[in-house]
């Protein structure tokens, strides 16, 4: 059906800690000064990113996904939800700590179809910017005593970040994106959050944002596991491949082009996130200009393919 990529129109979602930096960085037209997320490879429901391009232009990546199956590869009898997000954040302000459930959780009580495991490239920091990753809880009473008392300094675990940096941030963990930072997080296809501390902040109505304290330290794992995995680096002609993670859910990759390169697709599909510089994407004898901020699939039914430029894109796949 599509013998080449499907082009996908970004989702913006205003956020109480969002600013304009996908205006300024990404020259997207935001809603507000408040724009806090584009979601730019999205099949959820809170959310869906619009075909651009092909016989199915003006359709939703769900659609897709529920009416051709054959371009994920998708089997007739896999009833199963789109199974990932791509989204970029603008952090203006610091995010909540937050925590999220793994699959079984998120469907036995949230009738959820996966939890969410993400990952996290850093796309700008300011200096000095931070991330929460982890917690300093040695046990689930310990935990819950540091919460209930707001020992956040105690609790809390921090990293500092700087463009170019990679986390993995499986479910259960405890995290949080510090302000002024600009990440390309991919994730499974959920919405679930469970907010720890929101730094006591009101909203224009003097309203706190509500917490979800029980569910949060049922998911919490204790104690905290740093997530460490292998990378490796290879050469594709003039494309340099980065593997930031091999996960259970998905694989992330870092490509870095130079020149020129002809690629085969052995995935089911691959998203693409062009992240800096141009270049040109070529499918049978179709070329297509990609930029900073084009989004794109690669379905299943696209073989060979070639890339010419200067471009990094960020790339995964289940």
């Amino acid at each position: 059906m599509y013998k080449e990529p499907i082009f996908l129109q970004p989702v913006f979602q205003e956020r109480i800690w969002g600013g304009q930096k996908l205006q300024t960085e990404f020259n997207y037209e935001i809603p507000s000064a408040q724009t806090g997320e584009a979601w730019v490879i999205s099949a959820h429901p809170n959310g869906p990113s619009i075909i651009t391009n092909g016989p199915l232009a003006g359709k939703t990546l769900a659609d897709a996904w529920n009416e051709h199956g054959e371009l994920f590869h998708k089997s007739k009898d896999n009833d199963e939800e789109y199974p990932l997000l791509v989204k970029i954040l603008d952090a203006n302000d610091d995010l909540s700590v937050q925590v999220h459930p793994n699959d079984t959780y998120a469907r036995e009580v949230e009738g959820a179809p996966y939890g969410k495991t993400e990952c996290w490239y850093v796309l700008s920091a300011e200096p000095e910017a931070e991330l929460v990753i982890g917690h300093h809880a040695k046990s689930d009473q310990e935990l819950k005593t540091m919460v209930e008392n707001g020992e956040w300094d105690q609790f809390l675990g921090r990293i500092k970040v700087q463009a170019g940096d990679f986390v993995y941030v499986p479910s259960g963990t405890i995290h949080a994106i510090g302000k002024g930072i600009v990440i390309l997080e991919t994730q499974q296809s959920s919405d679930i959050t469970y907010r720890v501390y929101d730094y006591d902040r009101t909203d224009a109505e003097g309203n706190k944002r509500e917490l979800h304290l029980e569910k949060a330290m049922e998911v919490t794992t204790v104690p905290h596991k740093d997530a460490v995995g292998e990378q490796s680096v290879s050469k594709v002609e003039d494309l340099t491949v980065k593997q930031l993670v091999e996960a259970e859910y998905f694989s992330v990759y870092h490509w870095e082009l130079e020149g020129s390169a002809s690629l085969t697709l052995e995935q089911d599909f691959l998203q693409v996130s062009v992240i800096d510089g141009n270049a040109t994407i070529t499918v049978e004898d179709q070329s297509f200009e990609i930029e900073k901020g084009s989004h794109f699939i690669l379905p299943n039914g696209v073989r060979n393919y070639q890339l010419t430029g200067k471009a990094e894109l960020i790339v995964s796949h289940v």
